[in-house]
C-alpha cells in the first residue's frame, strides 16, 4: 500500500487506542458512583461487541462527504426524476451501455446500524452506514427497463432525492478488440476482469510478480520462512499461468515475469539496481518463468531491475500488439505494486514500437474504504468513494450473467492466496456482523474478495493513450 493508506491506518489505530484508553479511565473513575467494579468486564464486552459489529470498518472519510466525479465533456447528461419509486427519463433520452445515476442519499436512523442500500430494479447497491451526500448508482444493464418507464428505485434504511442526474456513456465492446491485461499479482486479472477476458476474442495476460511474501501459513508444513516464501511464489506463479485457462485463455497467451512482491516501487526509484525477494532470499527472476512460451529481455541476466521490467513489457507489447491495455488505476488503487505496474506500462508504451490506443483502468483496492464494493456478492457495483477530484474519465461497466459470476468465483477459488482460512477473530467478527448488522457473505469462499469481486458488473475507467513525453502520466 502507499504512504497515504499507511498514514490513514496509523491514524485510525491511534484514535482507536485513544478511545479505548479514555473509556477505561472513565469507567475506573466512575467506580462507586454509577458503576460498581463487577460491571466493568460486561461493559467492556458490550463495547467490544459493538465495535466488532458496527465500528470495525476502515472508513477514512465521513459518510456525509459528497463523492467528487467529473465525466468527459461529451458525456450525455439528463435531468431525471424519481416519482412513486420509478425513474422517469426525459424525452430524447438515448440508451448507452454504461448508465450512472447521480443522486443524493440520506440515511435513516436504522441506517446507522444496518448497511443502507438502494434497490435498482432487480439489483441492489449498498452504501456507508450513516450516508448523507452525493452518490453514484450503476444502472448499466437496466437500459431496457429504463426506456419503458419500468425501472424502480427504492431506498432501504435510506432516502433518495426526487431529482437526480443520469449520465449515459457509450463504448465499443472492448472484448472484441485485442486486449492485454496487466496483473501486478496472480489473481488481480481475475478479480478485476475475469468477466471481460473470458469472452474476449484475443487476450493476453501478463503477471508482474511472484507474490511470494506473507507465507506464514506454509511454515506449518515444516518449512522455514525462506522456504515457505519460495513455495508460495512457485504456487502463485503457477496460478497466474493455469487459472486463465478456466476463462478460455491458453497458457501460450499468459506470461509470468517473476519480479518480487512489494519491490516494484523500490525498483522504480533505482532503475539499474536489482531488488530481490524480501522473504525468500531469491534474486534471480528466471526460475518462475519456466512456463513462458518465449524468452524476454529480462531472461538474459535474470536481474530484478526496473530496466528489465520496462524492456520486458515493451517486448510484450510488440509481440501481442494489443489495442487495449487493462491495468490498475493510478489514482484509485493505493497498493505500491499496482501503482508501479501502471508506471512501468507507461514507460514501456513510450519505448515500444507498438502503440495501443486505449487504457481500461481497474481498482482492486481503495485508499478510503476497504469494503468497496459494499454489500453482498452478486449485486451491482456503485461507483467507489472519490472524496478528492479525479481525472474526468469515461466509464465502461459491462454486466456478467449469473453463469459468468459463478465461473468467476470458481476462478478465484483456484487462487492459493485466496484460500487462507479466516482467523478466529475475523470469524467471530463476521458472526457478530451477520447477527447485528445484517451482513452476508457468499458460500463460494471465505476471503473477502469472493464478496467484493463476484458481482453483476465489472467497472473500468476508460482513458485514451496519447503520445506523451517520458515522465508524463498516461
Amino acid at each position: 500500500m502507499n504512504g497515504r493508506k499507511q498514514a490513514l491506518l496509523k491514524r485510525h489505530r491511534r484514535n482507536k487506542r485513544l478511545t479505548i484508553l479514555i473509556l477505561l479511565v472513565v469507567l475506573i473513575g466512575s467506580i462507586d458512583t454509577w458503576v460498581v467494579w463487577w460491571m466493568i468486564p460486561p461493559l467492556l464486552l458490550v463495547c467490544w461487541i459493538a465495535h466488532e459489529a458496527w465500528f470495525s470498518d476502515h472508513l477514512f472519510y465521513s459518510p456525509k462527504d459528497d463523492y467528487q466525479y467529473d465525466f468527459p465533456a461529451d458525456t450525455r447528461r439528463y435531468p431525471v426524476r424519481i416519482e412513486k419509486g420509478v425513474l422517469q427519463v426525459p424525452e430524447g433520452f438515448q440508451l448507452a451501455d454504461t448508465l450512472i445515476l447521480e443522486v443524493h442519499l440520506r440515511g435513516r436512523l436504522l441506517g446507522r446500524f444496518i448497511d443502507p442500500y438502494v434497490r435498482v430494479g432487480d439489483d441492489r447497491q449498498d452504501f456507508e452506514r450513516g450516508v448523507r451526500g452525493r452518490r453514484y448508482l450503476n444502472l448499466s444493464g437496466q437500459g431496457e427497463a429504463l426506456l419503458v418507464g419500468a425501472l424502480t428505485l427504492s431506498g432501504r434504511f435510506c432516502r433518495l432525492s426526487g431529482e437526480a442526474t443520469l449520465y449515459a456513456m457509450s463504448n465499443p465492446d472492448y472484448a472484441g478488440q485485442r486486449l492485454m491485461i496487466l496483473a501486478p499479482h496472480a489473481d488481480d486479472a481475475e478479480l478485476a476482469a475475469f468477466g471481460l477476458y473470458h469472452r474476449a476474442e484475443d487476450v493476453s495476460i501478463v503477471t508482474l510478480t511472484q507474490g511470494e511474501i506473507e507465507a506464514e501459513s506454509y511454515q506449518r508444513l515444516g518449512l522455514d520462512k525462506a522456504q515457505a516464501a519460495c513455495l508460495k511464489g512457485r504456487l502463485r506463479a503457477w496460478n497466474s499461468m493455469a487459472v486463465p485457462l478456466w476463462g478460455g485463455v491458453a497458457q501460450q497467451r499468459c506470461v509470468q515475469l517473476g519480479y518480487y512482491c512489494l519491490q516494484l516501487s523500490s525498483m522504480l526509484e533505482a532503475p539499474e539496481q536489482g531488488f530481490g525477494s524480501r522473504e525468500s532470499g531469491q534474486y534471480d527472476i528466471r526460475p518462475v518463468r519456466q512456463y513462458n512460451d518465449f524468452s524476454l529481455p529480462g531472461d538474459q541476466d535474470g536481474a530484478p531491475t526496473w530496466r528489465n521490467l520496462v524492456a520486458d513489457l515493451a517486448a510484450l507489447l510488440e509481440r501481442f500488439r494489443p489495442e487495449v491495455l487493462v491495468t490498475t488505476h493510478p489514482e484509485f488503487d493505493p497498493h505500491s505494486d499496482h501503482i508501479a505496474t501502471t508506471q512501468a506500462l507507461r514507460e514501456a508504451v513510450a519505448a515500444s514500437a507498438w502503440k495501443p490506443s486505449t487504457l481500461l483502468l481497474y481498482a482492486n483496492h481503495l485508499n478510503d474504504n476497504d469494503r468497496w464494493p459494499m454489500g453482498p456478492a452478486g449485486y451491482g457495483i456503485a461507483l467507489p468513494p472519490a472524496i478528492e477530484p479525479l481525472p474526468g474519465d469515461r466509464l465502461w461497466s459491462p454486466t456478467l450473467s449469473v453463469e459468468a459470476q459463478l465461473d468467476k468465483a470458481m476462478a478465484l477459488g483456484m487462487q492459493h492466496d485466496l484460500l487462507e482460512p479466516l482467523s478466529t477473530k475475523n470469524r467471530l467478527r463476521r458472526l457478530l456482523q451477520s447477527m447485528l448488522a445484517g451482513r452476508r457473505w457468499p458460500q463460494t469462499g471465505e476471503n473477502e474478495f469472493f464478496r467484493k469481486a463476484v458481482r453483476r458488473h465489472e467497472l473500468f475507467w476508460v482513458r485514451p493513450i496519447e503520445q506523451e513525453p517520458p515522465g508524463e502520466p498516461l
